[in-house]
């Protein structure tokens, strides 16, 4: 930092505080995480120096040695990680990972199906402004009222209904295990193809503590961040050879140009920390803690969506705590007390997207950082004070160093 701080003393001091806010919050937002000294270390390295547009072997500038080993490395380990056969491992992010894999699996204006952004799904799925829903033509199948999880009767009606080129399953907020097989046997039973958007639970599979997409699945995507632990990007795997074609020629240059080489040379670092038998137990203690949490704020007289949770995250209806809380209201006064958290509508959510009924919460970050079980049961207790306290700013300050202190004994991973 000392380079940066006599160059750009401002962005210096930025970034230092960011980083001592980090080390001195909880962070539960279920798509973040905390990565590696060595996945940093690669992200901010001399890689960023160089285009490299194309594939290995054959790139469209000079100088691309070592890139092509990096790329290739990244790629081999992906593949070993979800036991696939093809990896293109250069989408700038999830998002850009879903434009891709549109490209490949459909033409403008073909029909597919996905959960619905206020059910689940998330933005690059169909929400009317995105690319999604602005070149192909989404509809939605719905959540059982009742169970608030997959209603597969829903999602059989709507295929037969539209005979869709491609159906989506993998989302943003659902706390339960995802039947990639029944999903398979609906695509099949319509002759569409099937898209698994595994961002959020991508370490989960892994690891084997999620179900896999394959060999269900024809295209998998995921982010890199999230459970993962990676670099911020995304990941587009396939088993079908022609299918991979594809999907590299709606990359590049379908949709992107140059790699950033500098992150896909994280990515390689995180998929070799995935490897190895410590991440399994890493991703076992991401769910065990987020039951945990789901039982202790249950007990505090919280209501989770679909009554639980089954992966790194869980929907918490405020309401059942007290009728007039709302996500905005939450997401405000825990940041006071040093929780960060997001805002996020639950099933059938009668308040608006700003507002909503609910919090999102997840324990990837948390469980990198070395919190156990009962860690997590302090937790839920700094929350719920912090909730009940949203309108009594010394109360959150109070809260707000408790929380610091208590974090000073789980140090950010070096």
């Amino acid at each position: 930092m000392s380079r940066l701080a006599q160059t750009d003393p401002q962005i210096a001091e930025l970034i230092r505080q960011e980083a001592q806010r980090q080390a001195s919050t909880l962070e539960l937002i279920a798509s973040e995480n905390h990565v590696s000294a060595a996945v940093m270390e690669a992200a901010g390295s001399v890689l960023t120096n160089k285009y490299a547009e194309g594939y290995p072997a054959a790139r469209y500038y000079g100088g691309c040695g070592f890139y092509d080993q990096i790329e290739t490395l990244a790629i081999e380990r992906a593949k070993q990680l979800f036991s696939c056969r093809f990896a293109n491992v250069q989408p700038h992010s999830g998002a850009n990972a879903n434009l891709a894999a549109f490209m490949a699996m459909m033409k403008p204006g073909d029909q597919f199906i996905s959960l619905n952004l206020a059910s689940g799904g998330h933005l690059s799925h169909g929400m009317k402004l995105n690319t999604s829903a602005v070149f192909y033509k989404p509809a939605h199948y719905e959540l059982d009222p009742k169970t608030e999880q997959i209603d597969f009767d829903s999602v059989r009606a709507k295929a037969k209904e539209l005979r869709p080129k491609m159906i989506l399953c993998g989302y943003s907020a659902y706390p339960r295990i995802i039947d990639f097989a029944q999903f398979r046997q609906i695509a099949d039973e319509v002759g569409a193809l099937l898209m698994a958007d595994i961002a959020h639970i991508a370490g989960l599979v892994a690891t084997g503590v999620h179900p896999s997409p394959f060999p269900h699945a024809h295209v998998v995507t995921t982010t890199t961040h999230k459970t993962l632990r990676g670099p911020r990007g995304g990941l587009i795997l396939t088993d079908d050879e022609e299918m991979a074609k594809a999907i590299n020629r709606s990359v590049f240059p379908g949709s992107q140009g140059g790699p950033l080489m500098h992150i896909i040379a994280a990515k390689a670092v995180a998929f070799g920390e995935a490897l190895k038998p410590e991440f399994k137990t890493y991703c076992a203690q991401i769910v065990k803690n987020a039951k945990a949490l789901a039982a202790a704020l249950q007990q505090r007289g919280y209501r989770l969506t679909s009554g639980g949770t089954d992966n790194h995250l869980m929907l918490v209806d405020l309401r059942a705590r007290q009728e007039s809380l709302t996500g905005a209201d939450a997401e405000k006064a825990l940041e006071a007390a040093g929780i960060i958290a997001n805002k996020n509508g639950i099933p059938f959510d009668p308040r608006p997207p700003k507002v909503t009924s609910g919090l999102r919460l997840g324990t990837p970050a948390l469980t990198t950082r070395g919190l156990k079980e009962n860690d997590i049961a302090k937790v839920a207790d700094f929350l719920d004070r912090a909730i009940l306290a949203k309108d009594d700013p010394q109360a959150l300050s109070r809260i707000r160093g408790e929380v610091a202190e208590f974090c000073k004994a789980f140090p950010m991973p070096h």
